[in-house]
């Protein structure tokens, strides 16, 4: 049996692909979906079918286009009321494809329709080889309780500790585990780097499987959640309904400074995906930075929503690309256009650059002795709470959309994450907000902590 994890590091997104004697079947697939026709046929393979663990929230899927590619059959929990062609399963759903047997287990709890996969592969035995849980189960955590319109995160805890407690923790110990997610998904709130693992190192190390009653298992998994991303529900809506081909949209339009500088007066969104190093040297004024270097599609789904219109600013064409690719990955598919020539096209016009000025954390902690500053901290709760800065405010990045901390608009700010590519994204849409003093600090909460400064623990200080 062939078997092929496929990982998104811009949305720490696990799609799988197996195969055995010519079928082959793919699980959880991402938006652009030529990988699996690619190594379907390099294993001489026929996509037949094609799983969804769940109804995705966090991106937008590939299924209905890889269905119409390949005459698969699709397949989801019976109770997802999806609106295409597809093969409602519930426990004890069976197919074969060669000599693997891929059998269903529903799982609730993280949404409704979930469900996880148990994989044998009989050339080897006939017992279960491994399990896919999609956002069931995870590395180190599970999968959150509040993405359902019709239950309450109370609810769907219940029905979570039920589904790991009555389904998964009744596979063998070395039954591997593969999740849809890893480290830094919204998903789950503290998933670990790993790939994979099994049943048993999750049952002695997962702390979600340490809590043994159901009671303080619901209030842990529903106290503290992350921020939800508005664009959660309406990717999960689009995944009901199956998205379009990616090769239905429209061509991006190339737009003029001039073009663009009376676009921005009147509200639009410019997004300069260049590094973050490369906006602070000089960028549009009022545009939102965030670069293609980190999780871009996440933080642009979360910090614009998917009804931005952005004009896209980027230093080559492929840049433009893959920009475009990964803002449809999260459903963001109506890009206003692109800078012609990009930053150069602004200089060239005769229009004034900004900067934003970014500061080590040696001359932060002289400033902060001097009274000179504020510091800002844009991580999330976990960090947080793991260590910060005593002098520091906190306002997580997720937080930004609602709206923007409450410090005064000219008072000296620094702003840090923990290494910068967060911070940077939080810096652009303060300035933008007009905040006329803000600084990025390099190398963020990590490189203070490489300069051994004193860090505290305790409760945040909301900004």
């Amino acid at each position: 049996m062939f078997f092929e994890q496929f990982y998104l590091g811009c949305l720490a997104h696990a799609s799988y692909m197996l195969a055995s004697e010519g079928e082959a079947v793919v699980v959880d697939p991402q938006r652009d979906v030529e990988i699996y026709l690619k190594a379907a046929e390099d294993q001489q393979a026929k996509i037949r079918h094609i799983f969804e663990t769940h109804l995705h929230a966090d991106f937008v899927s590939g299924h209905k286009e890889l269905g119409v590619r390949t005459g698969a059959s699709i397949y989801m929990g019976a109770s997802a009321g999806a609106a295409f062609p597809h093969v409602g399963v519930r426990d004890g759903f069976e197919i074969r494809v060669g000599k693997a047997r891929i059998s269903v287990l529903e799982t609730p709890g993280h949404t409704p329709e979930s469900v996880c996969l148990v994989i044998t592969d009989e050339e080897k035995s006939l017992k279960p080889w491994a399990v896919l849980t999609g956002d069931t189960l995870f590395l180190g955590d599970v999968g959150r309780p509040d993405l359902s319109k019709m239950h309450t995160p109370q609810q769907l805890a219940g029905l979570l500790y039920n589904s790991l407690h009555n389904k998964l923790l009744k596979l063998s110990d070395d039954v591997l585990v593969y999740p849809a997610h890893g480290a830094g998904s919204l998903c789950g709130r503290n998933m670990r780097a790993e790939r994979s693992s099994t049943i048993g190192t999750e049952r002695l190390t997962n702390y979600a499987l340490q809590i043994t009653s159901r009671e303080e298992f619901v209030r842990q998994l529903t106290e503290n959640l992350p921020a939800r991303p508005e664009y959660f529900l309406q990717d999960a809506e689009i995944n009901r309904a199956g998205a379009s081909s990616l090769s239905e949209l429209p061509a991006l339009k190339p737009i003029s400074a001039a073009e663009l500088k009376a676009l921005l007066d009147d509200g639009v969104i410019a997004l300069d995906v260049r590094t973050g190093e490369q906006f602070a040297a000089g960028h549009v004024p009022g545009s939102i930075n965030i670069g293609l270097s980190g999780q871009f599609a996440t933080w642009a789904g979360t910090v614009l929503g998917l009804s931005a219109r952005p004009v896209l600013i980027a230093e080559s064409p492929e840049q433009l690309s893959e920009a475009r690719l990964r803002l449809a990955r999260v459903g963001i598919e109506d890009a206003r256009g692109y800078l012609k020539d990009g930053i150069a096209d602004w200089k060239q016009a005769g229009f004034t650059l900004a900067e934003t000025p970014q500061i080590s954390v040696q001359d932060l902690r002289r400033r902060l002795h001097a009274d000179q500053s504020r510091v800002l901290d844009v991580r999330r709760e976990p960090e947080w709470q793991a260590g910060h800065l005593e002098e520091a405010a906190w306002w997580p990045l997720d937080n930004f959309k609602v709206a923007a901390p409450e410090i005064d608009h000219d008072a000296p700010v620094a702003v840090h994450c923990k290494s910068g590519y967060r911070s940077m994204i939080a810096c652009s849409l303060l300035q933008r907000a007009g905040f006329r003093n803000v600084t990025n600090v390099v190398g963020g909460f990590d490189a203070w902590l490489l300069a051994d400064l004193p860090v505290e623990r305790e409760k945040p200080v909301v900004a």
